[in-house]
């Protein structure tokens, strides 16, 4: 996110870019600390795994911005993809962040307006899967396969920019595919798997190009390159594993609540039947 490197570190210093993810994702992990306190002062359960997931994933962020990172340069923003794209935001959506919002905010206009803005109509097209895994594919196709990388590659607050959306996009998608959080419309597995499957296929095809032909416009050397486009490709199926081992369980633990409701229901239409019984020989 820095001139004349895509994460020089240590060695240049950090930048105002830098400083301000390092302070966003502080903030963020005590706004999530203070929340995850109250309730479970007031006696509600919160698993602290899911507070380690939040921290590591806000520390993988701060991280990747502030480095330092290994590998070359291009090896380097590759790693900084991982997380910030990838893993990062996998973490955190898996820490339930809405849920533990909607849950520590008293009943009035902020946690009514919360859930309204959580339910609208705009939120409900944006974690509709396809439509976030364009926005995060997509956006991945576009920044490699056209000239954008090496224009903003020595350029701070658009690098910066360009890193937010990244973030925000692996947010999205993340979000959309596991649905662990409360949403207007939750997508069925089938929509969400398909989507997955379709996003690593279009991820392994980006890497596997960039493993031949660099980003246009860059002059990397070829070892460089190469090893940037494997940690891109199987550090990708590796958190694209996760997110399927995900959805999975989502899968398995949706099966089981409606077998047990499946199962429920004669024993509790006998009790009725038997309540009825009893009643017309009270008559």
């Amino acid at each position: 996110m820095t001139p004349g490197h895509v994460h020089p570190g240590a060695v240049a210093g950090l930048g105002p870019a830098e400083v301000a993810v390092a302070v966003a994702a502080l903030f963020a992990a005590t706004v999530y600390m203070v929340g995850s306190r109250r309730l479970r002062r007031r006696g509600d359960l919160w698993p602290r795994w899911r507070d380690a997931s939040f921290s590591v994933g806000g520390a993988g962020v701060v991280w990747a911005a502030t480095g330092p990172l290994p590998g070359g340069p291009y090896t380097a923003h590759m790693v900084q993809h991982l997380i910030v794209g990838m893993a990062a935001p996998l973490l955190l959506v898996l820490a339930r962040p809405l849920t533990l919002a909607l849950r520590t905010l008293a009943p009035g206009p902020a946690r009514r307006g919360l859930l309204a803005l959580s339910r609208s109509r705009p939120v409900r097209w944006l974690v509709f899967p396809p439509s976030a895994a364009l926005l995060d594919i997509g956006g991945l196709w576009l920044l490699y396969r056209t000239p954008l990388f090496a224009t903003i590659r020595h350029e701070p607050w658009p690098h910066a920019l360009v890193h937010a959306h990244v973030l925000a996009a692996g947010l999205l998608f993340s979000f959309a595919v596991c649905q662990l959080d409360p949403v207007r419309r939750r997508w069925g597995v089938g929509v969400r798997g398909v989507t997955l499957l379709a996003v690593g296929a279009a991820h392994g095809v980006l890497a596997k190009t960039l493993y031949a032909v660099p980003p246009p416009g860059t002059a990397f050397s070829p070892a460089d390159l190469r090893t940037g486009a494997q940690v891109m490709y199987y550090g990708g199926d590796l958190v694209e594993a996760a997110l399927a081992a995900v959805v999975s369980a989502s899968w398995y633990q949706a099966t089981g609540r409606t077998q047990q409701r499946l199962r429920r229901r004669p024993d509790a239409s006998l009790r009725r039947r038997g309540a009825m019984a009893a009643a017309s020989r009270a008559e």
